[in-house]
């Protein structure tokens, strides 16, 4: 059963490699189309390995194992509507009624306002903790340092929501241009 296995895997691997051949090495049609062969080769370390070329069938002289007639799928005709091939839109594309649209920028500005809203009391709150903590000193906190050190992330919170404030007021301001 594995050898089986190994011999429709093999198969299905050849297949691609010959479709994608350029028409010139394809048979005409009316002929018959040229034939895919699978060999099985024993390599010089005994082990044996698969292949669908035929010259190095032939030089290592393997067996043929498997012969299948590669059949490809004619390519669809091409129709090219006059809109599409001027770059327009098909003539079958959904269009959004006006009414729709509004609707929809109406909800976008809705959702931005709640989200900068939300985030504007984030702001406050990250200021009110910058502050608190501001006002507090420990008695270990000698060196100013470390007390920058205590006070960073709380300023980077700060510094986050006021980028945050900021991009969603400037996307408020796009949201009609």
């Amino acid at each position: 059963m594995f050898r089986a296995l190994l011999v429709v895997l093999a198969a299905a691997a050849a297949l691609p490699a010959r479709a994608q051949q350029p028409p010139a090495q394809q048979a005409p049609p009316g002929e018959q189309p040229p034939a895919t062969e699978i060999f099985k080769c024993r390599g010089a370390d005994g082990h044996w390995t698969y292949t669908n070329d035929r010259r190095e069938g032939e030089k290592m002289k393997c067996e043929v194992v498997t012969r299948q007639v590669n059949v490809a799928p004619a390519p669809p005709p091409q129709r090219a509507t006059a809109p599409a091939a001027r770059g327009g839109r098909p003539s079958e594309f959904p269009r959004e009624s006006a009414s729709e649209r509004t609707t929809a920028r109406e909800r976008q500005r809705q959702i931005l306002e709640q989200e900068l809203a939300n985030e504007q009391s984030a702001l406050a709150k990250a200021k009110q903790d910058l502050a608190a903590q501001e006002a507090v000193r420990s008695g270990d906190e000698r060196n100013y340092a470390r007390v920058e050190e205590r006070l960073q992330p709380y300023k980077d919170t700060v510094e986050t929501h006021e980028k945050n404030v900021e991009a969603l007021r400037r996307e408020l301001n796009n949201l009609y241009r």
